[in-house]
C-alpha cells in the first residue's frame, strides 16, 4: 500500500448486492497500486445506488423474486453461474446458493456512509460484500448488518442505534436519486474527481488505463 497522501478521489456508485460491484472492488484494488506507482494516489469513496429501489422495506424471498424478474428459474440459475464464475476468476468464492432474501439495502447503504464518516469505508463494505455473497447474509435485518459492521471495525451498538432510526435515510435516498439523474442506470459506476467515467467491473488494466488518461486530461485542465 501506497504511503503517499491522495491527490484525487475515486467515486464508486455501487449496490452491496451487486454481484459485478464486488468483483469490480477487486479490480480496483488492483489497479490502484499500479496508478500509485506512476505517480496518483487515490482516495476510493464508495456511494449508493439500489438494484432495486420498489423494494419492500421487508424485502422478498429471493428465489421467486428472481423468476419473476428473469422469467424462469432457470435464467436465474444461469446467471448466478456466469456470476460466480466471473468472481472466482479475481479470487471470490460465491455462494449464492446460501441466499434466501433479496433486501431492502437502504439500511446497508446507511453503515455504509457512517463508515465513510468514521474512515472505516474500505473494512465495512468488503465485509459486507463478503457476508451477502459468501454467507447468505441477510442485509436487510438490523441485528445483522450491527453484526457485520463490527466486523468491519465499527461499533455495534452505535450501528444498531442508527438503525434503529430513520437518520441518514434521506441521504441515501437523495445520492441514489442524484445518480439516476446523472444518467447512470448500471452500476458499478465509476468516476474520477466527480467526472463519471465507466460503469461495470472492467479488468484492472482497463481501469488503469481509463484512469491515467483521464488524470493526464483533467491536470492538463487545470495547468
Amino acid at each position: 500500500m501506497s504511503t503517499q497522501a491522495p491527490v484525487g478521489r475515486i467515486d464508486v456508485i455501487s449496490d452491496v448486492i451487486c454481484p459485478w460491484c464486488y468483483i469490480g472492488k477487486r479490480q480496483i484494488e488492483k489497479a490502484l497500486p499500479v496508478l500509485a506507482a506512476e505517480g496518483p494516489v487515490f482516495d476510493v469513496l464508495w456511494h449508493p445506488f439500489q438494484l432495486n429501489p420498489d423494494m419492500p422495506a421487508e424485502g422478498v424471498e429471493r428465489r421467486s423474486y428472481r423468476i419473476s424478474k428473469f422469467g424462469s428459474e432457470e435464467r436465474s440459475k444461469a446467471l448466478d453461474a456466469r456470476v460466480t464464475e466471473a468472481a472466482a476468476g479475481v479470487g471470490l468464492e460465491f455462494r449464492l446458493d446460501r441466499l434466501t432474501r433479496t433486501p431492502n439495502t437502504v439500511a446497508a447503504h446507511r453503515v455504509i456512509a457512517l463508515a465513510g464518516e468514521l474512515g472505516a469505508q474500505d473494512a465495512v463494505v468488503e465485509a459486507l460484500f463478503e457476508a451477502y455473497f459468501r454467507n447468505g447474509a441477510d442485509l436487510g435485518d438490523i441485528e445483522t448488518l450491527a453484526d457485520i459492521a463490527a466486523t468491519g471495525g465499527l461499533d455495534r451498538d452505535a450501528v444498531r442505534a442508527l438503525l434503529g432510526t430513520d437518520a441518514g435515510q434521506d441521504e441515501v435516498l437523495r445520492r441514489d436519486a442524484m445518480a439516476r439523474q446523472a444518467g447512470i442506470s448500471g452500476v458499478p459506476s465509476f468516476a474520477l474527481q466527480g467526472h463519471v467515467l465507466f460503469s461495470g467491473a472492467q479488468p484492472a488494466e482497463e481501469m488503469v488505463r481509463v484512469f491515467r488518461h483521464a488524470w493526464g486530461v483533467l491536470k492538463a485542465r487545470a495547468a
